[in-house]
């Protein structure tokens, strides 16, 4: 669907590194220091070690409650962590050219808060951030919130649209030259090119202009992850790049198509859009030493922590007390949290025959993302079938363990992209935006000055 020529069509790629490690048991992996989630310095040689393997961004998810047991990435290793942008803005000056993409609320946050803070990374890297839009669906994030409940499925999303719309708002209060700073005369800024957002919605009231300039890449990419149809249609409206989770090519096919057409028919181009599924890969130099790996990870799940993943995984809602872990997962209402994962822990219950042992032990790296175990010719066969065959635009890698599931990936899979000409061999820029092949977002307010003056 790109109009570029099919030699120019690069895989894009994100690291999603949690200190604590992807699977619910990596923080016991000897490889992996048992304070990940908290050492900073350790989140530096992260940084560092994805910026090696020419990664695009540094992906972080976030959570505004704690969440005991295995429910959560790198199970009890995520009890406690950084807020990401504040550890992204210490990790942005000690790298050059790697994008840093963190997690906010717009259910919790207001828009003016979430403008400026990310306004503030995107200059404090130089053009490097990414927001990831999430709706926050938890029963224990809401109880820290002023709430007894979580809002509704649907009302956080159609509270997320406005958010967005709000903060897109504000980050285009100043036109891209607005400053002066001319010390001969003593303007700083030309007040013509700063303009209020004078917001007025169904649930919210801004009136700006922001207090933070646009950066080198004009304001941060937007990324989404929502996969119900609700989520898909915020995604399509507002999103740039988009993280989905699919176990096989065709749904992932039916993804990718949706979307793109979605964002076809609001007047998008949908090459602006890209499409990146989450794979949590398991490399060795030969499929017995990938198992291996495997085997090794699984065999250090505690079984309170796989109950509790799979109870998170499920709406937060199943009791399995008494419940026969080598039997099937029973019956479970749908809740008003992550609808659509909800719905794939099922499928991928019922597709396998899963037992529930059986079950937490598949999902215990990637939580319904597609876990793949294999050689580094392997892994790159499924990522160029997906990537060619309208699966993908790019990937968002979760290394099961830190740091060594990170290095697997750079020491071997990366040159194995390299030499089939999938991937880069050098960044291409020194924006998020560059790097991803993405355009330039115009200031709306330079844009209705320039068809002022073309008018003319």
């Amino acid at each position: 669907m790109s109009n570029l020529p099919e030699p120019a069509r690069k895989i894009r790629l994100g690291a999603f590194l949690p200190g604590g490690g992807q699977h619910i048991a990596a923080w016991r992996h000897p490889d992996s220091p048992a304070d990940g989630a908290t050492s900073f310095d350790f989140h530096v040689k992260l940084a560092q070690e994805a910026e090696r393997g020419l990664f695009d961004a540094y992906f972080l998810a976030d959570g505004l409650a704690i969440a005991f047991g295995g429910g959560v990435e790198g199970g009890n290793a995520k009890v406690a962590g950084f807020e990401p942008v504040t550890l992204f803005s210490a990790l942005a000056p000690l790298t050059k050219h790697l994008g840093f993409i963190a997690t906010a609320s717009t259910t919790y946050e207001e828009p003016y808060n979430t403008a400026r803070k990310f306004a503030s990374l995107d200059l404090i890297s130089g053009g490097r951030a990414g927001w990831n839009v999430v709706t926050t669906a938890t029963e224990a994030a809401a109880h820290n919130f002023n709430l007894d409940h979580q809002h509704p499925h649907a009302f956080r999303y159609r509270r997320a649209a406005e958010h967005v719309e709000v903060v897109r708002k504000l980050w285009d209060s100043f036109e891209d030259d607005a400053f002066l700073r001319d010390k001969d005369s003593g303007q700083f800024f030309d007040p013509a090119k700063v303009h209020p957002a004078n917001h007025s919605g169904d649930h919210f009231k801004v009136r700006g202009p922001l207090n933070v300039s646009r950066s080198a890449q004009g304001h941060p990419v937007i990324v989404q992850a929502g996969q119900s149809d609700d989520g898909r249609g915020l995604a399509a409206a507002t999103a740039e790049v988009i993280f989905t989770a699919h176990q096989r090519l065709d749904t992932a096919q039916e993804f990718y198509r949706d979307i793109k057409a979605r964002a076809q028919g609001l007047g998008r181009n949908p090459d602006h859009i890209l499409i990146m599924p989450g794979v949590s890969p398991f490399v060795g130099k030969t499929e017995a030493e990938a198992r291996e790996k495997y085997d090794r990870l699984t065999g250090l799940i505690l079984e309170e922590d796989g109950i509790a993943l799979i109870k998170g995984l499920t709406g937060g809602t199943l009791d399995l007390t008494g419940v026969d872990l080598d039997g099937p997962l029973p019956p479970v209402e749908p809740t008003e949290g992550m609808k659509s994962r909800q719905a794939l822990i099922r499928q991928i219950a019922d597709e396998n025959g899963f037992t529930i042992r059986q079950l937490y032990q598949h999902v215990a790296s990637a939580r319904g993302h597609f876990t793949v175990v294999g050689t580094p010719v392997q892994i790159a066969d499924i990522l160029e079938d997906w990537f060619h065959n309208d699966g993908a635009d790019g990937f968002n890698i979760l290394p099961p363990w830190l740091p060594t599931g990170l290095t697997d990936f750079v020491d071997l899979v990366i040159p194995e992209l390299q030499r089939r000409g999938l991937f880069r061999t050098a960044y291409e820029g020194r924006t998020l935006r560059e790097n991803l092949g993405l355009p330039f977002p115009e200031n709306r307010w330079s844009a209705v000055r320039r068809s002022a003056l073309a008018a003319e």
